[in-house]
């Protein structure tokens, strides 16, 4: 008889075979314990408190952000607000992994669109910016042409004056001038 036979609790077969592939030396018992270890990880329950305690305050922030978006809109969050169907579906413990990751790629999703939005609203922005400037550019170009036709007057005044204070007596200096 072999050893695990004596034992008082139940073995199972798959128990029987890890420990005559660990006696046999095909596999170390810190391995096993690692491939344990791995498995218990990928197949742990997602409804554990601790995970759902994170997926409630990312939902609970992802609602307030949602709520903070729509606080304009408001066809869109009436539309939004009411129910499609039931609203108390069950979900089943093997889908709650595949609602988390629909849960990150909703929030990635309204990041993009937020990132959208902002880029609308700079781009009319931008637009306002450059009606005003090109606004200021025509005014200003006015400006400098009103300034050179004033700079123009005053050289013509100052050379007939100076022209005149040249030829002329003084006294015909003052009535020839318009200044």
């Amino acid at each position: 008889m072999h050893q695990w036979d004596l034992s008082p609790f139940s073995v199972t077969p798959a128990a029987s075979l890890l420990s005559r592939c660990v006696s046999g030396g095909s596999a170390s018992q810190l391995q096993l314990q690692l491939e344990l270890l791995k498995a218990d990880e990928q197949s742990a329950d997602v409804a554990h408190v601790f995970h759902l305690a994170q997926r409630n305050k990312k939902l609970q922030t992802l609602g307030s952000h949602l709520m903070v978006l729509l606080k304009e809109q408001r066809s869109m969050r009436q539309r939004l607000m009411r129910p499609l169907a039931r609203t108390n579906l069950p979900v089943l413990a093997d889908m709650h992994r595949f609602l988390v990751d629909s849960f990150k790629l909703m929030m990635d999703f309204i990041e993009c669109l937020e990132e959208k939005l902002k880029s609308a609203q700079n781009q009319t922005t931008t637009k306002d910016c450059l009606a005003l400037l090109d606004t200021s550019h025509t005014l200003l170009l006015t400006l400098a042409a009103e300034a050179e036709t004033l700079s123009n007057r005053i050289l013509q005044w100052r050379t007939v004056g100076s022209s005149q204070v040249i030829s002329g007596p003084p006294s015909s200096r003052l009535i020839g001038c318009d200044l």
